[in-house]
């Protein structure tokens, strides 16, 4: 409020998600789903971006959804069940 809500830039934004508070709300609805405080129900699931890694993978809670299905196999959180082997 202090800053104007950037000039107007954040008015929508902040209408449509009123409760998310991320660093960076541009990553919002931009097409890839970002994990972390994005993909929440107050983020409206990165802006609908997870909605579909939610439903295929819903125990699956890695750092970088991208990762799965990208065609190559990645360790760790990755390469479980619940990320569906990697996709």
């Amino acid at each position: 409020e202090e800053c104007g809500w950037d000039g107007g830039d954040c008015t929508e934004f902040n209408a449509e998600y009123p409760h998310c508070h991320i660093d960076v709300p541009s990553l919002i609805a931009d097409g890839e789903c970002d994990e972390g405080g994005y993909n929440t129900e107050e983020c409206g699931w990165d802006g609908g971006d997870c909605t579909e890694f939610n439903a295929e993978y819903p125990h699956c809670h890695i750092d970088v959804p991208s990762l799965i299905a990208d065609g190559e196999c990645d360790e760790g959180g990755y390469n479980t069940e619940e990320c569906g082997w990697d996709g």
